[in-house]
């Protein structure tokens, strides 16, 4: 496993989590890719981290690096979806994975790599169920599996989950600082408002590795 994410890094992605699941979107138009002009509130201790000085007593230290995930697969709720990577396009826009796809966030670690990892997908379009339509159906637990590039398997089983109002996004449980290579799934959740055409809350899976 590669080492935890510097602290400098673990704040820039936590600003990049904001900007994902704050703009969840429901009904989007299968087959194309959606992006959202948003605005990311800093996250706790950012600003601080930001303008903190490099210390010589922090030696970088040699990552091991993890291969690409390639596929989601979580038995227990009908889930067996391609995973891309996703990230934020370079006016600021987040990039969401097609209908049908599942999308690893590329600013933090890969699945299998020390720290949090997040996967996302949509929980629904204008075509019907998405890869998490059944998300929040996840009990403790259950098994999820992440095929990667070099032909290998990682495992998590889950552990919790919750869902929350956008605006009340629960940062410190998502990129808790951890030695264990622990993966996080997120999408939709809560009513659908019209009038935005987004969902209210969103529905987060915190699972522990099993490998």
């Amino acid at each position: 496993m590669a080492r935890a994410p510097s602290r400098l890094r673990t704040a820039a992605t936590t600003l990049v989590l904001i900007l994902v699941v704050t703009a969840c979107i429901g009904l989007a138009e299968a087959g194309s890719s959606r992006s959202v002009e948003i605005s990311a509130p800093p996250a706790p201790g950012a600003e601080a981290e930001s303008n903190r000085e490099p210390q010589e007593s922090e030696p970088e230290q040699a990552a091991e690096e993890a291969a690409a995930p390639v596929r989601i697969r979580i038995p227990s709720i009908d889930v067996d979806a391609e995973i891309v990577a996703v990230g934020l396009q370079e006016d600021g826009a987040m990039e969401t994975p097609d209908f049908g796809l599942a999308g690893w966030y590329t600013e933090g670690p890969k699945p299998g790599e020390v720290g949090p990892s997040v996967v996302v997908a949509h929980m629904d379009s204008k075509a019907g169920p998405d890869v998490f339509y059944r998300l929040r159906e996840l009990r403790r637990g259950a098994e999820i599996h992440v095929d990667r590039s070099d032909g290998s398997t990682a495992t998590w089983v889950s552990e919790s989950s919750e869902q929350t109002d956008k605006d009340e996004l629960p940062v410190e449980s998502i990129w808790n600082p951890t030695d264990e290579a622990v993966l996080r799934l997120v999408t939709c959740g809560g009513a659908f408002d019209r009038s935005i055409g987004h969902y209210t809350d969103n529905v987060i899976v915190y699972a522990n590795p099993h490998f």
